[in-house]
């Protein structure tokens, strides 16, 4: 169907859906491409902020303010697409198509227990994305539902390379109680990849997690979720890295003619052409086997 016969009312349903379709690190291309079919600016431009405060909060989209990491997520959403981060006690708006803070406004919190202990675990959890992201981003943060006090944790990483045809995105989320001797940690990993050199694959992969902590003091709790972190994470990508390499294999065995073993074991090439007796003619521009050595080699 052409969208000059939709109604207004269709358009901006359909419009919102594919922004926010838009794979991580795509939105201003999707947002880009769209602006060329529908030719409405003021449509557009309302529907694009719509679609990029929801798009920020389902992919954590980073941000950096007073030199401080902030990661946006629909924990620190204020409501009327306002944002607040508890490091620099700051609300605002982001827009993302021009990727700018809008409309900051300082807020004040209470200094408890609760608060210092979201400090000491974000310290924690920095040592840790320091240590295993090239370029990772970190936020904790405080939420009370029902009068209980609960720390979220955030965790981002991307790489987004669209002159090599491919974006990716690693990032996490774990909540736990505060609670005294004992707290459950639950959490969620999320692997996202898209390619679109030759073909546009998608892949995406995720796991939710519960585990156990127990609670001693501020520092060692942070230093246990920190390793909690940490363990999980690392059994994760192993496992999505042997699940890959498992589907490269069966891929290479449908396209080969012939079932072949493979050994993963580096091949000597210089031990081969010493045994082959290879002889190289220079002045010549070519190369003669021995007599003694079968070179009609079938693959």
């Amino acid at each position: 169907m052409s969208l000059s016969v939709l109604s207004r009312k269709e358009k901006e349903r359909v419009i919102r859906r594919l922004l926010i379709q838009a794979p991580p690190g795509e939105f201003v291309n999707a947002f880009d491409d769209l602006c060329l079919l529908i030719r409405d600016e003021k449509l557009m431009h309302h529907q694009g902020e719509c679609a990029g405060h929801q798009h920020c909060q389902k992919y954590s989209v980073p941000l950096c303010i007073d030199g401080n990491p902030v990661l946006l997520s629909h924990h620190n959403v204020m409501g009327d697409y306002r944002f607040f981060d508890y490091q620099s006690k700051l609300s605002f708006k982001f827009d993302l198509l021009q990727n700018q803070l809008r409309d900051i406004q300082s807020h004040g919190i209470i200094r408890n227990e609760t608060e210092y202990l979201r400090t000491v675990v974000l310290c924690a959890l920095k040592l840790y994305v320091n240590d295993h992201f090239p370029t990772g981003n970190c936020n904790v943060l405080r939420k009370t539902i029902k009068n209980k006090e609960f720390l979220i944790a955030c965790i981002e990483d991307h790489n987004y390379e669209t002159g090599d045809c491919w974006n990716g995105l690693w990032k996490s989320k774990w909540i736990f109680q505060v609670n005294p001797f004992l707290t459950q940690v639950t959490g969620r990993i999320f692997l996202q990849a898209h390619f679109f050199r030759c073909v546009n694959l998608h892949v995406k992969i995720s796991k939710d997690l519960k585990e156990s902590l127990e609670v001693v003091n501020q520092a060692q709790l942070a230093l246990s979720f920190a390793r909690l972190v940490e363990e999980q994470e690392n059994r994760f990508q192993a496992a999505v890295l042997d699940e890959l390499q498992e589907l490269s294999n069966e891929a290479l065995r449908k396209i080969i003619r012939r079932d072949l073993p493979v050994t993963r074991t580096l091949i000597d090439w210089q031990r081969i052409l010493s045994d082959l007796n290879l002889v190289m003619y220079p002045k010549l521009g070519y190369v003669i086997y021995s007599r003694s050595v079968l070179c009609n080699w079938i693959i």
